[in-house]
């Protein structure tokens, strides 16, 4: 027991300190808490405390120390690098390098040590350099090799020295970490090696230049070399720009070698492929970096330098076979270099030009022109909107080349659009539904906005609407209405104010016709006639040429109860009969049986002659009815040489002429009862398409001479360019310069104005 107190002092020596170094605090409390007081077991913790002192002197090292432990780690670093095995596990040497820079901290042993590890690296990478007596792959795999080894053996060589990598390191700027070090080695001792760097250069241009030729190469060594240089930062200055550069000079040689080789379709296919695989090439092995200008290298090559050479040459055959998925390669790809979308845009608007003035222009094509118009409408704005992504540039162009070709041929698109939508409104149209008769009107009505002279549009739209309401030859008057409708929205409620008033006419003129027949009813003598009268308003409808025909009595009869009948009602009116418009239904009897006819009022006359006999001759019949003599052909010609001949004509032939003879056909067979032969009514002679446009033009100069009159009363004085300028703003329809001055002369003659007795050029307004 007496000893007990003695072996207590060495006893908290030992606790305190291990091996030289000082304990965890952890467990220092724990001995302390232990530890027991006094001299016998049971005395408690609270009765003494045990006091654990540091050593009054460090700990000395031994004398070998730092060379020891410097040389342990010289040793692992040599294995390492000559990839043998390596005496010690890297725990252990982690170990020892933490516990000699810990140690060596404040010394200046951290210096020689980096300078040794230094040494022995560059003496590795030395010695390992590549020769260059191998062939360009073998050479390319060697050096991979040697960058494989050296970045594998740098890992571990930081491994160990992670602590001088994370303390030292980083509180000295101005030196490397471990890894940079290693970077910077190679860097300087193999790849700043000119012999080396171009034989390396040149073996993976080599490789690239086999691969654009369509072989099969080593795509992960690529890889690895090129991301050697670029960890090396030798990518830009070694690679890059050597490789834009033959890039450059390939693909200038291969545009053109093949534009003269291959057709567009192929051409471009070729060049979407190039960049298809330069973009490949970016992902698979080259830097990040090198894609803007590589693809930019491939479009300007193989496109920017020869735009207009492949639209001169293939555009217009892509697009007359509608090939479509070929013109949205070029779109697609025109669009990726500058200048492309802009000089795609010209040769686009040229081609609707040309394409469409061969349509307009041409009056051959007059029959078929809207339709043909509206088919290339139709194929312009699928382009449009499948090819070029609906762009806006792309469809206001196409709109504007549109205006200009339909209206190099001033008028007559106006006319024909005018007489197509007349045979879609006209009865006998089964070619459409309602639906697709609503969708046609509006694909005219874009037609229809592309024309400057639409006056001419409603003067032959007005003409073909008349026929169509009195003859009773409308399909349908939801779809009168309703194209109405679409002009009203288009030109406005003054365009549309004389057609909305035919129909106004039509409507009155039934409630006339209610109360007509109630009027007859209380007539002693009705007649044998159902008559039906419609009152039309002079100003709405079109002009008619009154023509002078011989009625039979009961016609005049009838005439007259409804002149009577109406006047009654309105007084003051004047009634004129318009026997061009009328129309009628006969009934006759052949050998076969009954028949009706659906007929022109001229041809009720010439019909109704054959009660009083079988045969007369062309000037008997001119004679008896009073129709006109060409309309009276015309007449004569629907009846006996035309589907239905009701008449026999003697001698044969399609025209009838002076001293023709006509017998009425009792052996006449049709499959249906009622026969319509008064289709003549509807069609168009020359003489009515003349005095229209001529109505046309006398409207157009009253309007000329309106707004002549209205510009000087507001400005007085006006010169003769100005004048000209605000009436080409005013018009809504295409004039020449000489048509104006013609109408300036006019009114000067008419004293409306009056020219500066000084300036000629110069007129002023007189009151």
């Amino acid at each position: 027991m007496a000893d007990e107190p003695q072996k207590k002092p060495h006893l908290s020596a030992l606790v305190g300190h291990t091996n030289g170094l000082t304990k965890p605090a952890s467990l220092a409390a724990a001995t302390r808490a232990g530890g027991g007081g006094g001299g016998g077991g049971g005395a408690t913790a609270s009765s003494k405390k045990l006091v654990i002192k540091n050593f009054r002197e460090r700990p000395k090292l031994p004398d070998n120390y730092t060379q020891d432990t410097w040389q342990k780690l010289h040793e692992a670093v040599g294995a390492i690098q000559s990839s043998i095995s390596i005496k010690y596990n890297l725990e252990e040497l982690y170990q020892t390098s933490d516990d000699l820079l810990k140690r060596c901290f404040k010394t200046a042993f951290s210096p020689p040590l980096t300078e040794r590890v230094v040494w022995r690296v560059e003496n590795f990478i030395f010695y390992r350099r590549c020769t260059d007596s191998l062939d360009s792959l073998l050479f390319l795999k060697k050096i991979n090799k040697c960058w494989q080894d050296h970045c594998r053996q740098m890992i571990m060589i930081r491994s160990i020295f992670l602590f001088l990598d994370r303390t030292y390191v980083l509180q000295n700027s101005m030196l490397p970490s471990i890894w940079d070090m290693g970077l910077e080695l190679f860097r300087n001792h193999v790849i700043s090696d000119k012999q080396v760097q171009n034989k390396t250069i040149d073996g993976i241009l080599l490789l690239i230049e086999r691969e654009r030729n369509g072989e099969a190469v080593d795509r992960s060594l690529l890889r690895s070399l090129l991301s050697m240089l670029s960890d090396l930062q030798v990518y830009k200055e070694s690679f890059e720009q050597r490789f834009l550069e033959e890039t450059n000079c390939l693909y200038a040689a291969e545009g053109q070698r093949l534009m003269q080789e291959r057709e567009v379709p192929e051409y471009l296919h070729h060049v979407n492929k190039r960049l298809e695989e330069e973009g490949d090439r970016v992902i698979t092995y080259l830097d990040h970096s090198t894609q803007k200008p590589l693809i930019a290298c491939v479009e300007k090559q193989l496109l920017g330098e020869h735009l207009s050479a492949i639209l001169q040459k293939g555009l217009d055959n892509l697009l007359d076979e509608n090939r479509i998925s070929d013109l949205t390669q070029t779109y697609q790809l025109f669009s990726r270099v500058k200048g492309g979308q802009q000089i795609l845009l010209q040769h686009w608007s040229e081609y609707i030009k040309n394409f469409g003035t061969t349509i307009v222009v041409n009056p051959e094509k007059d029959k078929d022109m809207v339709q043909e118009l509206l088919d290339f409408k139709d194929k312009v704005d699928h382009i449009i909107e499948v090819c070029f992504q609906k762009n806006e540039k792309f469809i206001n162009l196409m709109k504007e080349s549109f205006e200009t070709f339909i209206n190099k041929r001033p008028n007559k698109p106006a006319e024909l659009i005018a007489k197509y939508v007349d045979s879609k409104l006209r009865a006998g149209n089964k070619e459409a539904t309602d639906e697709e008769l609503e969708r046609i009107l509006d694909k005219i009505m874009i037609i229809f906005r592309f024309i400057h002279g639409k006056d001419v549009f409603e003067a032959f739209y007005k003409k073909d609407l008349a026929k169509r309401l009195l003859v009773g030859k409308s399909a349908s008057v939801d779809a009168e209405k309703s194209m109405l409708s679409k002009l009203k929205h288009e030109c406005g409620a003054a365009f549309t104010s004389k057609l909305e008033g035919m129909f106004k006419d039509m409507e009155l003129s039934k409630d006339v016709m209610v109360q007509f027949k109630q009027y007859m009813q209380n007539q002693s003598d009705p007649g044998n006639i159902d008559l039906t009268v419609n009152i039309l308003t002079m100003g709405y409808w079109p002009t008619y040429t009154p023509m002078e025909v011989h009625l039979n009595s009961e016609m005049i009869k009838l005439q007259e109860v409804f002149k009577t009948f109406y006047l009654g009602k309105h007084s003051g009116r004047k009634l004129q009969w318009q026997t061009t418009l009328g129309h009628a239904v006969l009934k006759a009897e052949f050998k076969e049986g009954k028949k009706e006819f659906q007929v022109s009022l001229f041809q009720t006359l010439v019909l109704l002659m054959f009660n009083e006999g079988d045969e007369f001759s062309f000037e008997e019949i001119k004679m008896a009815t009073g129709v006109e003599d060409s309309e009276l052909r015309r007449t004569l010609q629907s009846l006996a040489c035309g589907k239905a001949r009701v008449l026999i004509k003697n001698p044969k032939g399609k025209d009838v002429e002076d001293g023709d003879k006509f017998i009425f056909n009792g052996d006449f067979k049709h499959k249906l009862f009622r026969i319509k032969i008064n289709q003549i009514q509807m069609k168009e002679t020359v003489e009515e398409q003349v005095s229209t446009t001529e109505r046309v033009f006398q409207d157009r100069q009253y309007q000329i001479d309106a707004a002549i009159v209205r510009i000087m009363k507001m400005r007085k004085t006006l010169g003769h360019n100005l004048l000209v300028s605000e009436l080409y703003n005013q018009l809504k329809f295409p004039v020449k310069p000489g048509d104006l001055k013609k109408r300036i002369e006019s009114l000067i003659d008419r004293d409306y104005m009056e020219r500066d007795k000084d300036n000629p050029n110069q007129y002023h307004y007189v009151a």
